[in-house]
């Protein structure tokens, strides 16, 4: 089975083609174009480069987030096109998964944090066991000292930090932990391959989304929501 997999929930976008267990090829752009312009013309130079057409991608994976808002918007709405086009599957895979796969066999606690600006950070805690990755919280949108008491209470004695918030935070997280590390630049971005390779397990299986029902996981509501729920409540307190 060959799968393409596209990520675009942070500022780097990725695809990469999958066959079975093999990655076959993978672009990564980490230098903020925007996604809307790059996307396609990545996908088409991957196809191009492995002398493949859409036609012979048997199924598609995709960051359902959470992330930027409009970079997701962007990527999920690519995927189903190119699902709806083909008439193959797709799933949707959490852009925390991916971050947190791109440390796969690391001991101690994974945590995958994704700027949620404001001091926020999307994140979950992770481990991985028995060559599996395990989940071992909610995906959480938080104030990082909100994460910081989370990690604390698991007294678990290595944290690995993976995701574009570790610059911001870094100093805070190494004086916080007797024991952290933090992900090498190679790793420490989205990668299209990770999600393709979750995918790839899920969709063997059978499992696979709606293009009517999927929708991403945004976590918390936008600027621009909160700010039309603002004015709202202005209006009712005049």
């Amino acid at each position: 089975m060959k799968i393409l997999s596209v990520d675009s929930s942070t500022s780097s976008a990725s695809c990469a083609i999958l066959e079975d267990n093999k990655l076959l090829g993978e672009i990564t752009l980490n230098d903020k174009k925007q996604h809307s312009v790059i996307l396609m013309p990545l996908i088409d130079s991957l196809l191009n480069n492995l002398k493949l057409t859409i036609n012979d991608i048997d199924a598609f994976a995709v960051s359902s987030g959470p992330g930027s808002f409009t970079g997701l918007r962007i990527g999920i709405a690519t995927v189903k096109g190119l699902a709806d086009g083909t008439g193959k599957p797709f799933i949707g895979i959490s852009s925390l998964d991916g971050l947190a796969f791109n440390l796969a066999y690391s001991n101690g606690i994974i945590c995958p944090i994704i700027d949620a600006l404001r001091d926020n950070v999307y994140t979950a805690l992770y481990s991985f066991e028995d060559g599996k990755l395990k989940k071992l919280t909610d995906y959480m949108a938080i104030h990082i000292d909100e994460l910081i008491s989370i990690i604390k209470e698991t007294n678990c004695d290595s944290i690995n930090f993976i995701g574009d918030a570790i610059p911001k935070f870094k100093d805070k997280l190494s004086t916080s932990f007797s024991k952290v590390y933090f992900a090498p630049n190679n790793v420490n971005l989205a990668r299209a391959s990770s999600l393709g390779e979750l995918g790839l397990q899920l969709l063997k299986n059978g499992v696979c989304d709606n293009s009517l029902t999927f929708a991403p996981i945004y976590l918390k509501k936008s600027q621009a929501e909160r700010e039309y729920e603002n004015k709202l409540r202005m209006k009712e307190n005049e």
